[in-house]
């Protein structure tokens, strides 16, 4: 299994944090590395996410998990479970705001396999936990 992982405190309730991180607008317009999200957040929800990270792919997800304000996941890759990514986020209320985490978990028999052509994804996980930060603390 192949996995990337960012923690980050933001002084912000987790209320606030969720609102974002369900605004596709907001996250394609605040800076956190995703160039385009077709589709609503919401539960059951279909995606189609392309990111700085790999700009010529689309990803085809599925909001797995919806539970306001504190997970969500959002699921994709091959028929059979030959491979699968997950995305996870949560969000932990702690003194003076939130602990953010977010998690992406790559499983299935092909992923040995793909995931030596998936770059680092850490750069970009902390680009938008960063973002997601400023957007939640500024108020933008």
């Amino acid at each position: 299994m192949t996995s990337f992982s960012v923690e980050q405190h933001i002084g912000a309730a987790p209320d606030r944090i969720w609102a974002i991180l369900t605004d596709a607008p907001r996250l394609v317009g605040g800076g956190l590395g995703i160039t385009r999200i077709e589709g609503a957040i919401r539960p059951g929800a279909r995606l189609k996410l392309l990111s700085e990270a790999s700009p010529k792919r689309a990803f085809s997800l599925r909001v797995a998990v919806f539970e306001p304000p504190t997970r969500m996941t959002w699921e994709g890759g091959m028929p059979f479970g030959l491979f699968k990514g997950v995305r996870s986020f949560a969000l932990e209320p702690v003194a003076g705001g939130t602990r953010f985490l977010m998690r992406e978990e790559f499983t299935g028999a092909l992923a040995p396999m793909i995931t030596k052509s998936i770059p680092d994804l850490t750069p970009s996980f902390k680009k938008f936990a960063l973002g997601l930060k400023t957007l939640a603390e500024t108020g933008s």
